[in-house]
């Protein structure tokens, strides 16, 4: 009867899980490999993932659970240190296995003190326009949870989408609550205005909800290899500053499988939400200008742009000037170091490109000229034969390793604030305006003691430039 009560005491409450992984393709060139549209701040002053959480605003809910890729883990713990989220667990994966063992991971880790939390299962990387409406649901689905069901939500489809599964309804279990009849592929386009027309199929939103040991049960049912995988991934996971590191070799072991193949079409418990809110998984640029506002020709413009005589455009610019002059239905996204120039109805296919890219073995897929890193971050303004110069921003209080390089020598010379510099033997600070030079081969660190950004110019000179040439002695981030 106690875990009764607790059971009823956190009927309430509910866990977060938001699912971060991504690839960073089909925003390119705005979002890229190691920075994909979840870090991104496409709509106001917070990043997508910011944004999720902070819908959950007004809610009673237990420490998020975030999983990332291992190579996100500094990007996704500064976003929630912004926010002041700082009781979050961040499991990392070594590598992407899809959703149904990445869910897993979080319900271990939220069942490993003999809790048994509700798990809201949300994508970092989805927009939701009515919070109201959203909250309702959620409400709605804790009902199901209590009686044993495995909750998806289904969005009330408002266009004859290719893009999206769907999830047809079945019997009515309470107002805008359905048993599921069946999971559908996606359709092609006839197929998918007989859906929209007969109104008895949802657009499946990816976002789930239930009780962390039904689906673990359900898992060791119908995928007892993953989740035996899953579990002694886990079971070996090492702490590393606020990261939760699963086993990887274990984790590699395990089948790659979405949780809509390996759970929710195969259990009898499977239930559907409705939801109507405004929602997108802003899945290719034509989605993204679709949710935003307007002008009086059609346009969605941001940025520094001037158009004339142009119509029914997506006109985005990050760093410069874009002017267009009669041109229809394009999609232009400028970025630092790369431009995409498109129609609306080719967009879809920017993962072609993207793989093109990969194949010439080219930089821009996977970062941008502007690198995140765990002390903030550099922005490679310039380079030439056996040069480069960098914009450096080391965040207050923040320090990098301890190092050396053996192929390029460095000037350093202050913008703002005020950095402390080891340059070999010698250790001392530098002001606005004034400079260091470090010799090829000399061990050296730069640290702000300061309560503000520094800012530096890094003229890096030698015969190779690589981010490889670094030997690292001392690094409060784990990596030497």
């Amino acid at each position: 009867s106690n875990h009764a009560d607790r059971i009823k005491h956190m009927a309430k409450h509910f866990l977060p899980v938001i699912m971060a992984g991504g690839s960073g393709t089909r925003l390119w060139p705005l979002s890229r490999q190691l920075r994909p549209k979840q870090f991104l701040k496409l709509f106001g002053d917070e990043t997508m993932l910011q944004q999720t959480l902070l819908r959950l605003d007004g809610l009673t809910y237990l420490s998020p659970c975030l999983i990332c890729n291992e190579e996100h883990r500094f990007l996704a713990a500064e976003q929630l240190r912004q926010l002041e989220c700082t009781d979050a667990s961040l499991i990392l994966e070594p590598e992407g296995r899809n959703t149904a063992p990445a869910i897993a991971l979080a319900a271990l880790h939220a069942t490993a003190n003999n809790d048994d939390p509700v798990l809201l299962v949300m994508a970092a990387d989805h927009r939701i326009e009515n919070i109201p409406a959203f909250h309702a649901a959620i409400g709605k689905a804790l009902e199901l949870v209590n009686a044993g069901k495995l909750v998806t939500f289904g969005i009330v489809p408002v266009s004859p989408e290719t893009g999206y599964g769907y999830i047809k309804r079945g019997e009515t279990l309470a107002p805008d609550c359905y048993s599921v009849a069946a999971f559908v592929e996606k359709p092609d386009s006839a197929t998918a205005s007989a859906y929209l027309a007969s109104g008895d199929y949802f657009w499946n939103s990816g976002m789930f909800m239930f009780r962390a040991s039904d689906y673990l049960n359900e898992l060791q049912a119908f995928q007892p290899a993953m989740l035996a995988s899953c579990r002694q991934a886990y079971t070996g996971c090492s702490r590393d500053m606020d990261f939760i590191r699963v086993d990887r070799d274990a984790f590699l072991q395990c089948p790659a499988n979405s949780i809509d193949y390996a759970v929710m079409e195969k259990t009898q418990n499977a239930a559907m939400v409705s939801l109507d809110a405004g929602w997108s998984d802003i899945g290719s640029w034509s989605a993204f200008m679709n949710i935003t506002d307007k002008d009086a020709d059609g346009n969605s413009v941001s940025g520094d742009v001037l158009s004339l005589d142009t119509s029914e455009s997506l006109l985005y610019s990050e760093s410069r000037l874009l002017a267009t002059l009669g041109v229809n239905n394009m999609v232009i996204i400028e970025t630092k170091d790369a431009v995409l120039v498109a129609t609306r109805d080719e967009v879809q296919n920017v993962k072609q490109l993207v793989e093109q890219l990969n194949v010439l073995e080219r930089t821009e897929p996977i970062n941008h000229r502007e690198v995140y890193r765990p002390w903030g971050h550099y922005d490679s303004i310039d380079n030439g034969n056996g040069y480069q110069v960098k914009r450096i921003t080391v965040n207050p209080g923040a320090r990098l390793s301890l190092q050396k390089h053996h192929r390029r020598a460095e000037h350093w010379v202050v913008v703002s604030g005020t950095a402390k510099v080891t340059n070999g033997d010698d250790v001392f600070l530098l002001e606005k305006n004034q400079s260091t030079y470090i010799p090829i081969g000399q061990v050296h660190c730069l640290e702000n003691p300061g309560d503000e950004p520094l800012e530096l110019i890094e003229i890096q000179s030698g015969d190779y430039l690589g981010e490889d040439d670094i030997v690292r002695f001392d690094d409060r981030y784990g990596r030497s």
